[in-house]
């Protein structure tokens, strides 16, 4: 099955929206072939800024309504405990939220942008996505994630090179609770890294400092710039450190 096929098939859906690559491409492909579609952004304190900011851009590209829609996810026991299962309670509420509103402006399929190189084995959120009945055309038309960045190129979507970013909540180690505190000064670090010029890197609490971990590529551009990198989330953190093995570039 193809993507063609599967929105001649659905002609109306809604689709759960991040901003990043895997929805965008989603989106585009749900236009494209006629689909009446709505995209629906869940805005929670797990989500930076900057993704909001890119899905409104992507969706005002290729003109399709999108609806904001908040949710207050450190309520969720679950998600804020943040145990080895927190994906799962974080998705079951947004999921769950998005489809009461999605019924209620008159939608019966639901759709997110899982690919076909998703772990499922690794991706506790993805149960939850199945007991809501939530479907994912690009892992059911086979698609991978270098496919979805191949075709998202092609389509022009600024979205085709926009770097995996797994939610701040991934940045506090797992066991410890989840403040908004913390999300805001790991939120506020990665801001100022990408300033400084880094893409694709992470700042992961570690107690009441923080570790950077960036690509091979940048790890030269990190030591030329520590003491700027110490300038600036010296307010947040009482110590920073650079981890020295690289993190893996994310596809």
């Amino acid at each position: 099955m193809t993507l063609e096929q599967f929105f001649h098939a659905h002609p109306r859906a809604a689709v759960a929206f991040s901003g990043g690559t895997d929805s965008a491409l989603l989106l585009w492909a749900a236009k494209t072939y006629g689909c009446d579609v709505h995209a629906y952004y869940m805005k929670t304190a797990f989500q930076p800024a900057f993704e909001l900011a890119d899905a409104r851009r992507l969706a005002g590209e290729l003109d399709i309504p999108m609806t904001v829609i908040e949710t207050d996810i450190l309520a969720v026991p679950g998600a804020a405990a943040n145990g080895p299962d927190r994906c799962y309670h974080c998705k079951r509420q947004l999921f769950s939220a998005l489809w009461q509103r999605a019924r209620r402006d008159g939608h019966t399929l639901l759709l997110d942008g899982t690919n076909a190189s998703d772990d499922e084995g690794d991706r506790p959120g993805m149960q939850a996505l199945r007991e809501l009945e939530v479907r994912s055309p690009l892992r059911e038309c086979g698609l991978t994630k270098d496919e979805v960045r191949r075709l998202s190129r092609e389509a022009g979507l600024f979205t085709w090179e926009k770097p995996a970013y797994a939610c701040l909540a991934t940045r506090i180690p797992t066991g410890t609770r989840i403040t908004a505190g913390d999300l805001a000064r790991v939120e506020r670090a990665e801001d100022a890294l990408s300033r400084l010029g880094f893409a694709d890197f992470r700042v992961r609490l570690r107690e009441d400092g923080a570790r950077i971990q960036v690509t091979e590529a940048q790890m030269a551009l990190a030591r030329a710039k520590w003491e700027e990198i110490l300038e600036q989330l010296k307010p947040d953190f009482t110590d920073v450190l650079l981890d020295q093995t690289p993190r893996q570039a994310s596809r």
